[in-house]
């Protein structure tokens, strides 16, 4: 069978059941660490563990109910199946009682082995259970014949030889002593569980270590520390424990930072405070493995006309022609009904599946906090061009770069005709052809030339023979917007360029237009895409209010 490039070059594993199974019955003192959901079973893998526990009080927790079997067995299965898929280390799940009698394990094995879920840890309760920490003296144990019955029932159905059953012993946890829990665990390994996990409330591991010493290592134990957390590790070792779970300070610590996090946010009535302290968003998506459906989609779909474009948005100015209105953020950060200006650009970009997104900012930087950007910035720029920002992100400049002010708002379809043009051309450009002869602002105006289009008996095509920084004149055939893409040859010719021009006395003063020039005195073709209309350029109050006007 062919395969294919995903999965062609993967590194064969062991089963998951064979994983969990070595790790019990290893001679070294192994560790699980509690997941709840996906993520953090993805977060536990990376830091090297081998293995998960799914934490029946955390999925509960992070469900929002009680740790009394209100969640039901197949929303955790469901659960636990989303843990599994995203990770290649075993899983253990905290299985309760059993969710019922023999044949609800029956059950619940089946469905656990078709999601590739380890192993199952039961306890010797009744359903429904509490959580070992609550009200312990109203927690009647289960029968032990009624119990065996249970483990028989599970090894009996199990299809895959190394599938692992837990069976865990509360004769402590309910005031019953040593030799009710000696009792428990000798019928719980004839009735053939894999391991016994003996459980305490108290605050130091003595009855934990009571237990090993009188039960001479006849299978493997496990035990979870959760009450008893400052015993030395190496009091574990000594004691021949054969894993220790870490029971739920996953859950916990997610709801120490969520707190935190919450609380700043409600005070603050902003993000400032915050957005340094927690991971980006690009993190997430990371965790998500996002890269892989990228992948997935090169072989699947092909590439996209967008799959390989970047984009570099120039942002670094304050906009003092703004006034007020600029003194504590950059003009690219100032709002257009919903959204700030920046954010209308970025989310023009990503629904057209551009998310490599460099910003050069400069002053007040610190405002701009969107995770989802790469952020650079230009140091000089109150005394710099555009072309000093664009050095900033020349690590930027890849395959197909567009460059766009971030000062300019423009209707979605504008981004789409530069994106959509798939002529030959390196260097295309947007132009409004609408000019106001009396204008009296300054802008980037366009003189062109047009060259029959053989292909096409529609249209010719224009190309940009000067761009010249001016006031407004009937002579221009358009006003460049600030929208450039670049490919092929132009990105080495821009890298190159900056890199021999950064030292020279006039470097500083030049803007993206200069580099136009410079392309057509080349010999490049930059192409033009001609608009009507439907942006604008806020350098005034004036632009803001027919932009908050206009959309």
């Amino acid at each position: 069978m062919q395969t294919n490039g995903l999965q062609k070059n993967k590194t064969p594993m062991l089963k998951k059941t064979t994983q969990l199974r070595t790790l019990i019955q290893s001679n070294e003192l192994e560790f699980l660490l509690e997941a709840h959901n996906g993520i953090s079973a993805k977060i536990v893998e990376e830091t090297g563990l081998k293995g998960i526990w799914a934490s029946g009080l955390s999925i509960s927790a992070s469900q929002g109910v009680r740790d009394n079997n209100e969640i039901s067995w197949t929303q955790v299965l469901a659960n636990v199946e989303l843990m599994s898929d995203i990770t290649n280390i075993p899983i253990l799940l905290d299985g309760d009682t059993g969710y019922g009698n023999f044949n609800n394990l029956r059950r619940l094995v089946k469905k656990l082995e078709q999601r590739d879920i380890a192993g199952v840890c039961i306890e010797d309760k009744l359903f429904p259970k509490t959580n070992s920490f609550l009200r312990t003296d109203r927690q009647p144990l289960a029968d032990i014949n009624e119990f065996c019955g249970k483990i028989k029932a599970g090894k009996d159905v199990q299809m895959d030889d190394d599938f692992v059953i837990v069976a865990r012993v509360e004769a402590f946890i309910t005031g019953w002593g040593l030799n009710e829990a000696l009792k428990r665990a000798e019928a719980y390994k004839d009735a053939g569980a894999d391991a016994i996990l003996i459980h305490s409330k108290l605050s130091n591991a003595s009855e934990v270590f009571s237990f090993i010493n009188e039960w001479e290592n006849r299978l493997p134990v496990v035990i979870v520390p959760t009450k008893f957390y400052s015993t030395p590790t190496e009091s574990f070792r000594e004691n021949k424990v054969s894993v220790v779970i870490w029971a739920n300070h996953m859950i916990r610590a997610a709801v120490t930072r969520m707190q935190e996090t919450a609380k700043q946010i409600y005070n603050d009535q902003c993000l400032h405070m915050v957005e340094d302290t927690i991971v980006p968003v690009k993190e997430i998506f990371r965790l998500q493995d996002d890269q892989e459906l990228i992948d997935a989609e090169k072989i699947y779909l092909g590439d996209s006309p967008t799959s390989s474009v970047n984009a570099v948005i120039l942002a670094a100015s304050q906009g003092k022609q703004l006034g007020k209105l600029t003194i504590d953020m950059p003009k690219t950060m100032l709002r257009v009904g919903r959204k700030t200006i920046l954010r209308r650009i970025v989310d023009h970009l990503q629904e057209n599946r551009i998310n490599d997104i460099t910003v050069v900012a400069g002053y007040k930087k610190e405002e701009i906090t969107y995770s989802d950007l790469n952020i650079v910035e230009n140091r000089e720029h109150e005394d710099t061009g555009q072309l000093t920002s664009l050095l900033c992100a020349v690590s930027s400049l890849k395959k197909t770069t567009l460059i766009i002010f971030g000062d300019i708002i423009f209707r979605k379809y504008v981004l789409q005709l530069v994106l959509d043009d798939d002529d030959d051309e390196d260097v295309v450009i947007i132009v409004d052809t609408k000019i106001n002869p009396q204008g009296k602002y300054k802008s980037d105006f366009v003189r062109s030339k047009t060259i029959k289009d053989n292909q096409s008996i529609f249209c010719d095509k224009s190309y940009v023979k000067e761009i010249v920084f001016s006031e407004p004149s009937s002579e221009y055939d358009g006003e460049w917007i600030g929208i450039i893409k670049l490919s092929g040859k132009a990105i080495g010719f821009a890298k190159e360029f900056l890199k021999t021009h950064k030292d020279s006395k006039d470097f500083k003063s030049m803007d993206i237009n200069d580099l136009i020039n410079h392309y057509v005195g080349s010999g490049f073709m930059v192409k033009i895409q001609y608009i009507t209309g439907n942006w604008i350029d806020v350098n005034r109050v004036s632009d803001l209010t027919l932009a908050n006007e206009l959309y």
